[in-house]
């Protein structure tokens, strides 16, 4: 979908940003079309949800909309917008001095999603939209782009504080995603439990050609394993640790369980399950090669988050 990128200054309110968040130096229009939006837009998900909420209204309960579009971020530096003469065209030097004084204006994408992600069948009952929609939505962009997509625990309106998360792309955050927070979807009307992601696009370099994988005509060994970390660990160390301890031999692994039980495990811990590939280019492995990356990569995990086998 595409909005118009004019916000009214009580939406910052509305997400509950501090008086010193960046977010809310926007640029003011001198001739804005509507008097109750004089701002350019700093974020995307003001348009999006206002779009979200008048589809609801409409009766569309379970919707998944997305937006790719610029905002506008002052700059500190940016000298006074001058003003040219009408009466001819501008100099050069008029010009240069006009563009100095624009906004950065980088390409963003946003989703925003409520009601039921999969609807209710002979298949199986419907499935509510969760935070964790919200970064699938990242992932797909990340996997377009041919990036590698670090998510940790985060804190920032108008995200829940208990399920944001931010997103990273070589130590540095692009964006944010996760299920809004009550009192943003409250004065904002929209249904209970809205998950919303907005990423920075302009932060993600080109992409690399395509090229085909190579594949094996050698079989994989498939090994599962279980470790317990304590609670606060983000299941994200925890895999890096994995891949990273695993070595050349790990084709791929996938955290496919995360289990929390006060009587089995104890308190203030969790385990995960990690489905974990492995092959070789060149020969069938044996099974005591393929053991040996799985403990390297259980010892490597140990030692970075305190993971420990789950007997």
């Amino acid at each position: 979908m595409l909005s118009y990128p004019f916000v009214s200054p009580a939406v910052h309110d509305a997400f509950g940003l501090a008086a010193e968040d960046p977010r809310r130096r926007a640029l003011r229009l001198a001739n804005p079309l509507s008097d109750t939006e004089p701002e350019l837009r700093t974020s995307l998900l003001p348009g999006l949800l206002t779009t979200l909420n008048r589809n609801v209204g409409r009766g569309n309960r379970d919707l998944a909309l997305f937006e790719m579009g610029l905002v506008y971020l002052p700059r500190a530096d940016a000298p006074q917008v001058p003003r040219p003469r009408v009466d001819r065209r501008p100099s050069d030097d008029e010009l240069a001095a006009l563009d100095a004084a624009l906004p950065d204006q980088p390409r963003h994408a946003a989703v925003a999603l409520c009601g039921d992600i999969e609807r209710a069948g002979w298949w199986g009952p419907a499935r509510a939209v969760g935070w964790a929609d919200a970064l699938d939505a990242a992932r797909a962009v990340a996997e377009a782009a041919r990036v590698e997509l670090t998510i940790r625990p985060a804190v920032l309106p108008p995200w829940h504080p208990g399920r944001c998360a931010q997103l990273l792309v070589g130590g540095q955050v692009i964006g944010h995603a996760g299920e809004l927070h009550p009192r943003v979807i409250a004065a904002l009307g929209l249904p209970e439990r809205t998950a919303a992601m907005e990423l920075d696009l302009d932060a993600l370099a080109p992409p690399p050609p395509v090229t085909a994988p190579e594949l094996s005509a050698f079989p994989p060994v498939l090994l599962d394993v279980a470790l317990v970390v304590a609670s606060g660990v983000a299941s994200t160390e925890v895999l890096a640790a994995v891949r990273d301890g695993a070595g050349d031999l790990l084709e791929s692994v996938r955290l496919f369980d995360v289990f929390v039980d006060d009587v089995r495990l104890g308190s203030g811990v969790k385990s995960l399950a990690f489905a974990l590939r492995f092959r070789a280019a060149d020969r069938t492995l044996t099974v005591d090669e393929a053991l040996a990356a799985r403990d390297s990569a259980i010892a490597l995990a140990g030692d970075r988050t305190g993971a420990q086998l789950r007997g």
